[in-house]
């Protein structure tokens, strides 16, 4: 121990390594600060759901209980969603930053409206919010470099070298502990105040030790591409634009050029394209004959069957039987949709075994379900959420009841406890 607490000591002497750690430090505070007030923001916008959606309610209800109509209900009435973060979502942003996690769906056409909130431009999003993962994956490896590229090389420009290696416990186990002070430091630099922003949001003790696992693991191949580099004994100045140019092309370069690789070779659709093709499905039923459109319907829903026949009349059953035949006329698109995106995201996770960089990232968001995985699962949600809706909405549809104001409260709620 007074070895190495002679090694710290001379480390405090150089003021640009207590600069880089004391920096790294900060911009690691600053981004779990940043992580962590994004957070509390949709955190408060999902609190804010139930008072805004009983207002909308008793405006609706004041309207319908004029004609009990259970149609003009479904039509207006608008029912929230959402996507509860997790407790470490605030170091890993995700998908968070670019897809809803908040949605207001009604009985009608779902597909639309899941798909009208898909407009962002994933390339626009490749670099994330500035948030704990982006420091660690794009920031950290650079002050790994500032650190490591001379460790050896300024000894043996500074004539040094052979003296130390002469010296008792000098030699490699030196170079070992100046190695293994310079890592404790620059982990710690991220992981206290990682681990102190994680227990005040609650998180548990195991995603905090892989956290800090993942942390160490990424810092020491940096470290290790730093040692192999300075064992080719080039000067401090080769091995500092030797360890740029790695940081550059693995952090930067190859990740992209793979990106737009793997997009070229599994081409997806844009989810607006589905809910433009559902928008058109829909508008095109009322020019279907009745009939065609509830024979249709009646097929997939045999229980509503025996529901009396239309009328001449405008009737909301048959307004939102065409609904559902147009989420099923792009139900294929959407298979093939999702089936993209999650041959992107594996190609993606498979590639991250082979950069740290995008390995890392994946692999944060994956424990902060913040993925595409996450995302997805939101949706599954929405839908399960949706289909009781419909059902609910069909029972006084397609059995003439007429709906009050007390009906309102008997509408399903969305539910979003179930989380992994």
């Amino acid at each position: 121990m007074g070895l190495f607490r002679y090694e710290l000591r001379l480390l405090f002497r150089q003021r640009l390594t207590v600069c880089a750690l004391a920096l790294l430090a900060l911009l690691t505070a600053a981004a779990l600060a940043a992580g962590t007030g994004e957070i509390v923001r949709q955190r408060a916008a999902i609190a804010a759901i139930p008072a805004a959606q009983a207002e909308d309610i008793r405006a609706i209800a004041d309207y319908v209980v004029r004609t009990k109509d259970a149609g003009s209900a479904a039509y207006y009435s608008f029912h929230p969603t959402w996507d509860a973060p997790a407790p470490l979502a605030f170091a890993a942003l995700g998908m968070r930053d670019v897809a809803p996690y908040i949605l207001r769906v009604r009985a009608l056409g779902l597909e639309a409206q899941i798909y009208d909130g898909d407009t962002f431009n994933p390339e626009l999003a490749l670099p994330g919010r500035f948030d704990f993962a982006f420091v660690l994956v794009f920031l950290a490896p650079l002050f790994v470099i500032a650190l490591f590229h001379d460790l050896r090389s300024a000894e043996r420009e500074a004539g040094r070298q052979r003296m130390l290696d002469a010296l008792p416990n000098g030699g490699r186990a030196l170079w070992r502990r100046r190695t293994l002070l310079r890592f404790l430091l620059t982990w710690s630099a991220l992981g206290i105040p990682f681990g102190i922003a994680a227990a005040f949001a609650g998180v548990g003790v195991a995603s905090i030790l892989i956290v800090l696992a993942v942390v160490a693991a990424y810092l020491l191949f940096w470290i290790a591409l730093a040692a192999l580099i300075g064992r080719l004994r080039w000067s401090s100045v080769a091995n500092a634009a030797a360890l740029a140019a790695a940081w550059l092309v693995l952090v930067l370069i190859v990740p992209t050029l793979c990106n737009v690789a793997i997009n070229a070779a599994i081409p997806v659709n844009q989810g607006a394209e589905i809910a433009m093709a559902q928008r058109e499905a829909v508008n095109g039923a009322w020019d279907v004959p009745r009939e065609a459109t509830m024979r249709r319907f009646y097929a997939r829903h045999p229980e509503w069957a025996d529901s009396a026949p239309l009328g001449p009349e405008f009737h909301y059953k048959w307004y939102l039987a065409f609904h559902e035949n147009g989420d099923e006329s792009v139900a294929p698109a959407v298979r093939a949709y999702r089936q993209g995106l999650e041959a992107r995201d594996a190609a993606g996770r498979a590639l991250g075994w082979v950069l740290p960089s995008v390995g890392v990232q994946a692999l944060l968001t994956r424990i902060a379900h913040t993925d595409l995985t996450a995302q997805l699962a939101y949706q599954d949600r929405i839908r399960a959420f949706h289909h009781r809706l419909r059902t609910f909405y069909y029972g006084y549809l397609f059995r003439d009841r007429p709906f009050g104001k007390i009906d309102f409260d008997r509408a399903p709620r969305f539910d979003d406890r179930d989380r992994g």
